[in-house]
This record gives C-alpha cells, structure tokens and sequence, in this order.
C-alpha cells in the first residue's frame, strides 16, 4: 500500500486526536502529499503545526457551507496540482440537541447538520472531480448510529444515513471516471466531536466491553483503513461503508456477562 507520488487533500483535523489527523499520519507514513484544510483563524493555530509536522505547506480556508470559500479553495488546489484522494471528515450538529430526544430537533439544527454533515461531500465532491485527472478516492467518515439508534446520537444518526446513501450514489456517478467513493465506521472515539454527544464516556466503555475483539477502534486501524481504500490496493472497492470498530457493528445484543 504505497503511497508515494499521490497527494490529497484532509479536511476536518480539529487537533492531534481528531480521526482525520489518524488518517493524514498514516498517509503520509505510506509515503503521499497532503493539503490540509481549516475554518478559521482559531483552527489554523491548529492544524498548521501538524500539518508541518508531515512537511505539508499547503494549507486552505474552507467554510463548507460558503460555495465561494469552496471555490477559492479548490482554485488554490489547482494550483498546486492534481488530487488522487480527498479525505471529508467535516460534520456538525448543535452539542444542545445531542443529547435528550430527537424528537425535539429544531428545524434550524436539522437543517444545518445536514447540509455540513451530508451535502458538503458532495460539494467538495464536485469540486475535487477535474482534478482527479488520474482516478482518485473520496472518503468520507461515519457512524453506525446512521442504521441503528445509538442513544444522544439523535439529528446525526439521520446525518450519516443521508452521507451513507450520498456515497453510493456518488459512487454509482464517478465510476466511469475512474473514481472510488467510500465511507469508514469507526465506533466509538475519544476525540472532540464524538464528546460533544451526551453519554459520550458511557458508550465509548459499552462499545469496548460488548465487541467481538472488546476493543474500539484507534487512530491507527482508522487511519490503516483509509490507506488501503486510497491506495491501489483498493482499486476495486467503492460504495462501501467499511467498519472499523472492533465488530461491535455485528452484535444484536450485549455479551452474555454484560446482560
């Protein structure tokens, strides 16, 4: 699973636990060039010194909800050359409705996590397309909360079943042109946006206690993972959903110790 000479794009690292920055290490140590995007002042104080620290220079500012800041963003990337893999690991929901019922979303919260959550992939989707000029891969992150009702997960579980469908269909329109589109599942993660979900430490420890391997997933077998679906070695696997979460994703019910 060589990397070398391919280089990509990595949205979503928040800091050096984030999913995203597991994936970016683990595609910069088989060898490929990353760019890297952030919103704002506050995230580029972040991102830039990871970013560094794999010897990327290529940084761009991307409000995914703005189409002119994706445009400018993806003219800097044309600059820098052609893409073999954009790695979208953007979502978001207000921390207020994760937590008691779904059925008490707001109209205004339902109707921002999912165009963040969903129809930013296939924004940037769009606007990565000409410069995959070789094939490429668009991969994208989600929960199995999109297919099964984990508890807080409310507005996201909707989210990511919505990103799920987007990633067959993108799947079924960029095949022709040589481009996969998949989704990784990790299960629950201790990072900054998977703490934001009420009961986040409660699941996490369910999650480890119940799985087949009685482990979660780690930045490392995430980021391992996005290797092998970006590399030539996953040149034919797309419009997949691939679950990186110990098999907790095949248990109907917890262990037998734990009922």
């Amino acid at each position: 699973m060589n990397m070398s000479g391919k280089r990509g794009l990595v949205m979503g690292v928040a800091n050096d636990r984030s999913i995203a920055w597991g994936i970016a290490r683990a595609l910069s140590d088989a060898g490929a060039e990353l760019a890297f995007s952030y919103q704002g002042e506050a995230f580029s104080k972040r991102v830039q010194p990871l970013a560094e620290s794999l010897g990327s220079t290529v940084l761009v500012d991307v409000d995914v909800t703005d189409e002119a800041s994706l445009d400018r963003a993806f003219a800097e990337l044309a600059d820098w050359g052609r893409l073999d893999f954009v790695v979208h690991a953007v979502a978001y929901s207000d921390k207020s409705e994760l937590t008691g019922r779904f059925v008490d979303t707001s109209r205004a919260n339902f109707k921002h996590s999912l165009d963040i959550s969903c129809y930013s992939l296939i924004e940037v989707t769009r606007r990565a397309m000409p410069l995959m000029t070789e094939g490429g891969t668009i991969l994208t992150l989600t929960f199995d909360g999109s297919r099964r009702v984990m508890p807080y997960y409310n507005v996201m579980g909707v989210a990511k079943a919505a990103l799920e469908a987007s990633v067959r269909y993108l799947a079924a329109d960029l095949g022709p042109q040589g481009i996969r589109v998949n989704a990784i599942s990790p299960g629950p993660m201790k990072t900054l946006a998977g703490a934001a979900i009420g009961g986040a430490r409660r699941t996490f420890r369910h999650a480890e206690a119940n799985a087949p391997l009685r482990a979660n997933a780690t930045l490392e077998a995430v980021g391992g993972t996005a290797v092998w679906l970006a590399s030539d070695a996953g040149a034919c696997t797309t419009g997949e959903v691939v679950h990186v979460d110990g098999g907790f994703h095949v248990m109907g019910m917890p262990q037998p110790d734990n009922l």
